[in-house]
């Protein structure tokens, strides 16, 4: 997916990846994970100006929305025995 249609908040589906860096997209939250290594090289200029472009966006969603609460309340995962097994 090109970074260009990342809607921050938007989905449970969309995932950009720079580097080894996986940004996930949720509705009430945006995971980072990974790595990535900023090289002195035009290559990580273009990875920081990438991680810098989606980071201004999820910035600008939040920023945007006049009724963020002060803390989202997070529901950890729960494990469920395998319907397939």
């Amino acid at each position: 997916m090109a970074d260009n249609a990342f809607a921050p908040f938007a989905n449970e589906s969309d995932v950009v990846r720079i580097g080894e860096l996986e940004i996930e997209n949720r509705v009430d939250r945006v995971a980072l994970q990974g790595g990535l290594a900023l090289t002195r090289d035009r290559a990580g200029l273009a990875q920081a100006r990438e991680l810098q472009g989606l980071l201004a966006k999820v910035v600008r969603a939040l920023e945007s929305d006049r009724d963020l609460p002060e803390r989202v309340q997070v529901v950890e995962a729960k494990t469920v025995k395998n319907p397939f097994a």
